[in-house]
């Protein structure tokens, strides 16, 4: 149920948000319709920025189950599933059940989990993939002659994360193999990915699409390998610049709730590196498969919260490790960080109770509810965990996060829909009759513009004062003094469904 909650449950609460979910899921949507599922086109025209594996699950997911936002969504959501089935995997094969059952009941209750299964994207698919197919290195590398289903298996998740976001997929494992093999002094194992078997499955799995492709499409290769991830990685060329330290409290986000206990688990796991079997085990892998990419991408000159998301799942496969050893061993450090978080967590109710925050009715009650079962939960914890009842403490913050999603889906997400979503927008005006071949816009974000872009199944055109004369223009500021009189506002309230400052004026 935990799982379902997190991972799944209001994919469709809220409509497509930003600029990239209404590309992505117009990409796709296009794909299904045209049955081209080899060049990915934006509004008819080649779009090379990610490769085809979200637009392929995507598609084929709307052609299952209609157009919306709930077939957009649930690739990531799937992939969710992965990821966490993966590493709870890897868990049980490397630390037994205990460190297994505990990074299945944390992992998809963190913010990350959460926040990327609902996003209609490639990130999530990306994540999921790598996650699988490190899990299996594992294995492989635990033993010197791997069976070849190990080998078929991280040749398939390998190609298939590749085909979901790029080479960045091999530069992310290999870079990951290769620090633990030169902090290990193991320098022949990752060799042992080089293996025909490995190499031939990966190729038939990664290449074809890419070949295809690029025979279509003779700008490909320079747009999507140069522009969309060396220039990507070594300029600001897409103005996403962020400091060399941005990852660091981005990491710490992603892991909320836990945060208090993944610090201490960070701490035991820096305490341990002083031993020497440490350093060639397990728990050195798990590290260097978390750090690498985060390091990587601090270095690279654009900077996006969902960059770093393959180094999620083995930190929870590490606290998950470390919260298994101290309930069995009842450690003083648990009793402190499970103290700490229930403190945390009281203090986060006072606030949610005491601050006054804007919005309609059933947002301040969501928030008053939240309030109170947050408090409750952080009391309850730190009873739990003076009395060293771990195990309890760790269902009461998953079921905290249970709550708190329930209560989105249904009082928080649908009153934000009309503000950060153009779901509500789109619909508005196709009731008032306006058409969209008769729409342009003007002034309006670029998350907003591609938003209604996809609602209203077209690209819009942007209005040009003086020069084009639509029967209808949706934006702020209105037109200018040379044509306003040529217009007049059908609705300029900001209360109303136009929202935002948006205004729609028809011609006269």
């Amino acid at each position: 149920m935990i799982l379902w909650v997190c991972l799944f449950s209001g994919l469709g609460a809220i409509g497509l948000v930003g600029p990239d979910e209404p590309r992505y899921a117009a990409i796709a949507r296009a794909m299904a319709e045209t049955h081209d599922w080899i060049t990915p086109r934006l509004w008819g025209t080649p779009w090379f920025e990610k490769p085809v594996l979200y637009y392929w699950t995507a598609g084929l997911a709307m052609r299952l189950f209609g157009v919306g936002e709930f077939a957009a969504r649930l690739p990531s959501a799937l992939a969710g599933l992965l990821a966490v089935a993966a590493a709870a995997w890897a868990a049980l094969r490397s630390y037994g059940i205990g460190a297994a059952w505990y990074t299945l009941l944390i992992l998809p209750t963190s913010v990350a989990m959460i926040g990327f299964s609902r996003a209609a994207g490639p990130d999530m698919l990306f994540a999921a993939l790598l996650t699988a197919a490190m899990a299996v290195a594992v294995e492989i590398l635990q033993r010197d002659k791997p069976r070849p289903i190990w080998q078929i298996a991280f040749g398939f998740f390998l190609g298939a994360a590749v085909l979901a976001k790029g080479p960045a997929a091999v530069i992310l494992a290999g870079g990951a193999t290769l620090a633990w093999a030169a902090i290990s002094r193991q320098w022949l194992a990752p060799f042992r990915f080089l293996h025909p078997v490995v190499l031939a499955v990966f190729g038939v799995t990664a290449l074809p699409w890419y070949v295809l492709c690029a025979i279509r499409n003779p700008d490909f290769l320079r747009i999507f390998l140069w522009q969309h991830n060396f220039e990507r990685y070594t300029t600001p060329i897409f103005e996403h610049r962020q400091p060399f330290w941005y990852y660091g409290y981005i990491l710490l986000l992603a892991v909320v709730p836990w945060i208090i206990a993944f610090l201490a688990a960070l701490l035991v796991a820096i305490i341990r590196l002083k031993n020497k079997a440490a350093i060639v085990s397990n728990e050195m892998f798990f590290a260097s498969w978390a750090l690498f990419p985060v390091l990587f991408f601090s270095i690279s000159q654009s900077k996006l919260p969902g960059y770093i998301l393959p180094a999620i799942p083995p930190l929870f496969i590490l606290l998950g490790r470390w919260v298994s050893e101290s309930v069995a061993k009842k450690t003083k450090g648990e009793v402190l960080a499970f103290a700490l978080t229930g403190i945390a967590l009281i203090v986060l109710a006072v606030a949610l109770g005491i601050i006054r925050f804007g919005g309609p009715y059933e947002a301040r009650t969501a928030r008053y509810r939240l309030a109170v079962i947050t408090f409750v939960v952080g009391g309850s914890i730190v009873v739990l965990a003076l009395r060293k009842q771990t195990m309890a403490a760790c269902w009461l913050m998953a079921l905290m996060v249970f709550s708190t999603v329930e209560i989105a889906n249904q009082l928080v997400l649908p009153q934000l829909d009309s503000v950060i979503s153009c779901r509500q927008l789109a619909k508005k005006l196709l009731q008032d009759g306006v058409r969209e071949e008769d729409l342009s816009v003007y002034g309006i974000s670029r998350a907003r513009n591609y938003g209604l872009d996809y609602y209203m199944n077209r690209e819009l055109p942007t209005w040009a004062p003086g020069k084009s004369e639509p029967e209808w223009i949706l934006g702020w500021p209105p037109p200018d003094s040379r044509t306003a009189n040529q217009y007049i506002v059908v609705d300029a309230n900001p209360n109303d469904e136009y929202v935002n400052m948006t205004s729609l004026y028809r011609k006269k």
